[in-house]
Formats: C-alpha cells, structure tokens, sequence
C-alpha cells in the first residue's frame, strides 16, 4: 500500500512540475514573440529606412526605400548576414523551423541545442526585416521549443517530459503571434506532440494562454492583422455558396500541393549550383531584390516582401479588388518565397500560405461574382477561406487552420464554408501526395514519421487480422506465366509449394506487380523473385510480437501458420508484409529497419 500511495504522489509530483514549467514556457514564447517582432522591425527600418526605430506595423505598407534602386541589393545584404549567421552557430536555424523542432522531438529525444534560439532569432529577423518573403510563425514556434527543450534538459527531467515542453513552446510561440491560443493548442496536438493525454495537454494548454495573455500585454486583444467580422452572403450559408467554396478549395489543394514541392524544387535546384552557400543565397535574394523593385517602381508598394500582411490587409479591407493583379501576386509570393527558403534564408511558411490564399481566394471570388453571381461568393469571405486552405493544405494541419481562422475572424458563420473547405483542400493535397511542408524535408532524409497518433489498442490485435492481400499457393517451378493478369484488381502473394508440400518461398504482390512492371519475361520461374526460409508466425499471435520477429530476423514479410511452425502450403493461413502493418497501424516506415544483421535467415525481399 506504501509503495502504490509513492507511486501515486511521484507521478503527481511530474505532473505538476510540468506543468508549472510549462507557466514559464508560456511566459518565454511570449515574451519571445514580443522581442522578435521588435527585432524584425529594427532591422527592416534599418535596411529599408537607414534608420534605428522600432517602430514598424507590419498591416502598413513599407514606405519606399531611400536607397532607391539601391533596395534590390538590400534583401542581398541581408542574405550574406543570414548565411554567415546560420553556417557558423547554429545550421539548424537555416529553413523554415517546425521540421527541426520535429526532427528534435522524434529523432533526437526531445534535444534542442541552445543556441539555435538566439540563432534562428537574429537569422530569421535579417531574412524578414531586409525583404525575404517568410513569415515570422515557424520562427517563434522553433523559440519557444528551443526554451522548452533547454529547461527540461537542465533540469534532466525525463523525455515525455522534454517532448511535452516543447509542444507547449511551438503552441505558445504561434499562439502569442496570432493571439489565437485554441490554435495554439490543436497545432501543437497536430504537429508537435506526440502523446494526447491529460499530462501532455493541460502544460499546451497553460503555455499557449499564457503566452497570449503576454503578447496581449503588448500588441492588445487583436490578431497579427484585422479581418473584418465575415457576412456570408446569405445570411445563411446556401448550397450554392458551399459548391463555390468547394471548388476554391480543390484549387487551393493543387495550389498547396504546388506551394509545398515548389520550395524543395528550389533548395535543390540551388543546391546543384556550383556555388558555395553565400553566392547561392546571394542569387535567390537578388531576384527577390528586382521583384520587389519592379513591384514598387510600377505599382507603388512592395506588395510581396516580408510577411506580407499589408496586402492581405488591403484584401481584407476590400480595398485590394483587381482578380489578375492579385493572381499575379499570388504567382510572385510562391516564386519569392521558394527563392527565399530554397537559397537559404531562415523563416516560416505559414504567412507565405496566408498570403496566397487570401489573394488566390479573392480573385476566384471575384471571377465568380461576375459570371455566377448565383453563388454568392463574396471576395473577403472567399480570402478568408482560402487563407485557411492553403494553411490546411500545406501544413497539414487542417484542424488548425479552421480553429485559427475562427479565432481571427470570432465569427460563428464562418464555420461551416471553413469546415467543408479546408477538408477537401485538404484532401486534394493528400491525395497527391502524403507528406507536408513540414514532413518533406525529413522524408527527404529518410526520416519517417508515423501518420498518426493512437492508443496501443492496434499493438494488442491478432496478426492475421492484419492481413492485407490474399493469397494463392502454386508450384515451385511455376513461371510468371502461370499468374492470371489483375486488371486493376490487387495482386495476390504467391505462396511456392515445393514437392513434398511444404513453402519452398513467398513472391509478394509487390514484388509480382515489380515484375509486370519492368516486363520481365513470362517465362521467368517465380522462385526467382522469391526469397527462402521465409519466417513463420502464429495466426493468432499479436502484432506487437510480430513486429519484434520481423525486426529481428531481418526479413519484411512471415507466413501465418496454426501454431507458428512450419507446415504444408495448404495449410498457410495468410502472409503479413511489414507494409501491412505499418499501413493498418499508422507505424512509422523506420520499424523496417533490422537493429541486428541475421546472416542465417534469408526472407524474401520485397
């Protein structure tokens, strides 16, 4: 009873603990918001202006340069600091910051180093402040994990500890920048944790409103910048109007999908420049530096540089009504904003997706009105709804973008056109491919994450309910010839019996569709394209212990058996592949690999 009641209190006492930590996690990401703000508006009146303020409101636009032609070599200047900065302290303050922070949390328990905040801090306020077109989010959410990850390593507190602080810095960092403290916590829940419970989400829940209350103390009760109370024209939201909203979303989800692949299209076009990392940002930069020139020269604002809410603003406001003016700047944005990240630069992504798709939003609604008027899709709605998709889209974090858009917007009508439009961005996006902006940059690694978070309930399952394909039992000295053709149907395994009846060998259906695929000759005997030795399991054995057989006998695939042993071909009760399991347990890919090399077992290789 003594030792239960310790238990008890010991837990207690970690939770606790963490929680108050979280109180001054909260206090920091706010305090971090308001700080680096301050330093992205000392730099930009600096590198614009000539001048040391701190005053700067980013829902203005920058008044022009005094440099005059001289503003396109600032956004260089700026990139030859951001360079220097990033290569000598602190690499992982290059890009664009939530990539690392989960790259900390699943691949490096939850260690940060200490001096990538100050690092990203200085970095991602040249890259912002002299033109580069990244937002400010990614920033302050890498600051805010960064401090979490440094108090829980002082004061050695174990890794769920470590890993729930620094959800609880990313949530407060994004929610003091907004003033969106729901928001906070569901981007947190989506991005960054990795164990939903109470123990992980009151310390995200106490950080991300702390922080708000701090950034309120100075910024007030208002969102990075002001939209308007949304009317949907109709009051009550019509069939109409959702079909215009679904087709603006199905846009925007090949826009993320775009948005998404086009900044890594540019890191590794820039990469394959035969240039050393200065003069490769220096190129990307002095293309943002012309841009926005020939935008000031001809329109008379920047529009795109920096985190570009000005214009958002002006669409907001109605004031900013031009459709192909505003497509233009949406095709400028996603140009400037992959220059940007892919030569280098340090900064978010999020104010980047705002931007698109609230000028994207606005301009379909726009063409919409003018030939459907039926639909009833007002422009300012419209950009708020697509400012929600794109973010949905690309980040994947869907429910964010919802719960953050309603926040900003504090209007109850806004939900359903929200609900229904960033699902289907969502889903168009996904569609096309499975990764985020955020989960690209490790899968280009070869760091896997898993596609989401469960309970164990799956671990406890028999194996055979995992089965996925069917199988058939054939010769082994069958050919791929002897296979009927699919015809868009899934291959089966080919379970090979060899003359006294039992497995001579397994050939997947992956491996059969490989086969088809690469027109290998029908003649081709399929214990060819099988291994040997495959691993038996029991049918009814958990999958757990499956994935400990798998791992440790170096093979991706078992025949399921009564009792486990080996047995005649006809008594083969199915064939688990590890895709199997990784796709109906939502595992990461990385339990593929083998801890320990087995040179006696030879599986089939899939």
């Amino acid at each position: 009873m003594v030792g239960f009641v310790t238990a008890i209190g010991r837990r207690m006492r970690a939770e606790v603990v963490t929680a108050v930590l979280a109180l001054a996690v909260g206090v920091v990401a706010g305090l971090g918001a308001v700080a680096f703000r301050a330093l992205i508006s000392l730099v930009h009146n600096l590198f614009f202006g000539g001048r040391l303020s701190l005053t700067y409101d980013a829902l203005v636009h920058t008044d022009p340069s005094r440099w005059g032609v001289g503003v396109i070599l600032v956004p260089v200047v700026g990139a030859l600091a951001v360079v220097l900065l990033v290569k000598r302290f602190a690499p992982e303050a290059k890009g664009h910051g939530v990539p690392e922070v989960i790259d900390a949390i699943h691949f490096k328990g939850g260690r940060i180093r200490p001096r990538v905040a100050g690092v990203k801090a200085l970095a991602s306020s040249i890259s912002i402040g002299s033109g580069g077109s990244v937002g400010r989010e990614g920033p302050i959410i890498q600051i805010g994990a960064t401090f979490g990850s440094i108090l829980a390593q002082w004061l050695k507190l174990p890794e769920w500890q470590r890993l729930t602080l620094i959800a609880a810095g990313g949530g407060g960092g994004i929610a003091a920048t907004f003033n969106t403290p729901i928001g906070g916590v569901i981007f947190a829940a989506e991005i960054l944790i990795v164990e939903i419970s109470a123990r992980t989400l009151i310390p995200v829940l106490i950080a991300t409103g702390t922080a708000s209350v701090i950034a309120g103390l100075f910024f007030g009760d208002q969102p990075s910048f002001v939209i308007p109370a949304l009317t949907i024209d109709p009051p009550a939201v019509s069939p109409m109007s959702l079909v215009g909203y679904s087709l603006l979303a199905i846009l925007l989800g090949l826009v993320g999908w775009l948005y998404t692949r086009s900044i890594y299209w540019a890191e590794d076009l820039f990469d394959r420049l035969p240039v050393n990392d200065y003069l490769r940002h220096v190129i990307g930069m002095l293309v943002v530096g012309v841009t926005i020139y020939l935008l000031m020269a001809r329109t008379g604002h920047y529009w795109i540089e920096g985190v570009g809410y000005a214009t958002i603003q002006e669409i907001l406001q109605g004031t900013l009504t031009a459709a192909g003016f505003m497509v233009l700047l949406a095709g400028l944005k996603l140009l400037s904003t992959s220059l940007t990240l892919g030569s280098g630069a340090s900064g978010g992504v999020f104010s980047p997706a705002l931007f698109i798709g609230a000028t994207l939003g606005a301009a379909f609604a726009t063409v919409v009105d003018a030939v459907a008027p039926g639909m009833h899709l007002n422009p300012v709605n419209a950009a708020v709804v697509g400012m929600a998709c794109m973010v949905g889209a690309s980040t994947g974090a869907a429910v964010t973008a919802v719960v953050m858009t309603f926040e900003m917007t504090r209007d109850f009508q806004v939900l359903i056109p929200l609900i229904v439009a960033v699902s289907l961005a969502y889903l168009v996006r996904r569609s096309l491919m499975s990764d985020t902006i955020y989960t690209l940059k490790l899968s280009r690694r070869g760091q896997q994450l898993p596609a989401a978070l469960q309970s164990s309930l799956y671990l406890t399952r028999r194996a055979v309910d995992f089965v996925h394909a069917p199988f058939v039992v054939k010769p082994a000295d069958a050919t791929l010839s002897d296979l009927p053709l699919t015809w868009g149907r899934r291959n089966s395994h080919i379970v090979l019996a060899g003359p006294d009846g039992g497995v001579a060998g397994v050939v997947t259906a992956h491996r059969i569709g490989e086969a088809r695929r690469s027109q290998r000759s029908p003649a081709t005997p399929l214990l060819d394209l099988a291994g040997t030795k495959p691993t038996f399991a029991p049918a009814d054995a958990q999958i757990v212990d499956l994935i400990g057989v798998l791992r440790g006998s170096g093979v991706h695939l078992t025949v399921l058996t009564e009792d486990g042993a080996r047995a005649p071909a006809r008594a083969v009760k199915g064939v688990l592949t590890h895709e199997d399991v990784v796709e109906a347990t939502n595992m990461a890919q990385t339990l593929r690999r083998t801890p320990v090399a087995r040179t006696d077992i030879a599986g089939p290789d899939d």
